[in-house]
């Protein structure tokens, strides 16, 4: 009761603050787009099944240049090769970092990795970094064994299934052998074929894609992510992380003479 009363409390200084905000951002000389609604911008407008298409629409409206606005989030659209040069190529610096979405942060870890990082000298050194160690063709061909192994193993499979008249699912198969691939690339373990800990990776890499195009309201209202911490997705997926890389490490205790 005393939230509730407190969140009455403070909801005209938010909408105050809102509506200043919004007032600012007007000022702004931004390229034609759609009007869209106080608050919530062009969400009600925004086909996310088909984005491409709706946004082609709306270049033939609006011209080559554009700008919505999700939720308090400005976006700039570009729709001609020439534009798309600028943007990519001329005015590259400018653009080349992504933005911080919800997912892709708590699945980097707020931007600490290669992909999502920022351009700055931390991506720079990082960059230098993998490959210097990680991506150089001597160790990219020393796993060169664990790739055929588990393709030829992919292979048989499928051809075992063919004799016997079995239908294959394409899709699940190319899934388990990258799954296969990165479990023994990164954990130096092969997990069962119908096993726990195996079907527990495919289930968590199934979960990162939809992260990835999962709506979270912080992304389009700051203000709000509290609404966001009810997802436990990234406890799940780094507490399987973590207990991979100590089984792993204890592995290779025997190989390095490692004592406790």
């Amino acid at each position: 009761m005393v939230l509730l009363v407190l969140l009455l409390l403070a909801l005209p200084f938010l909408l105050s603050f809102l509506l200043r905000k919004l007032k600012t951002k007007r000022n702004l000389h931004l390229p034609p787009g759609p009007k869209g609604l106080p608050f919530i911008g062009n969400l009600h407008q925004f086909d996310s099944l088909n984005p491409h298409s709706y946004l082609w629409q709306l270049s033939q409206k609006h011209g080559p240049v554009m700008s919505l606005r999700l939720g308090f989030v400005p976006i700039l659209v570009v729709s001609s090769a020439k534009m798309a040069e600028a943007v990519m190529k001329t005015h590259d610096l400018i653009f080349c970092s992504r933005p911080a979405l919800v997912g892709q942060q708590r699945l980097s870890y707020n931007g600490l990795d290669l992909a999502f990082s920022p351009y700055n000298a931390y991506w720079r050194e990082i960059r230098k970094i993998c490959m210097v160690y990680l991506f150089n063709s001597n160790r990219v061909q020393s796993f060169r064994p664990i790739r055929e192994f588990e393709l030829s193993h992919m292979l048989e499979k499928i051809s075992k299934s063919a004799v016997a008249s079995k239908p294959v699912n394409l899709s699940e198969a190319m899934m388990s052998l990258t799954s296969t691939i990165i479990c023994r690339v990164a954990f130096g373990k092969r997990y069962e074929e119908d096993g726990v800990g195996r079907s527990r990776f495919q289930e968590l890499l199934k979960e990162a894609q939809a992260l990835f195009m999962c709506f979270f309201v912080a992304d389009y209202f700051p203000f709000s992510g509290f609404i966001d911490k009810f997802l436990g997705f990234f406890w799940t997926a780094t507490l399987f992380a973590m207990k991979s890389i100590v089984q792993h490490s204890h592995s290779l205790r025997p190989q390095f003479g490692a004592t406790n």
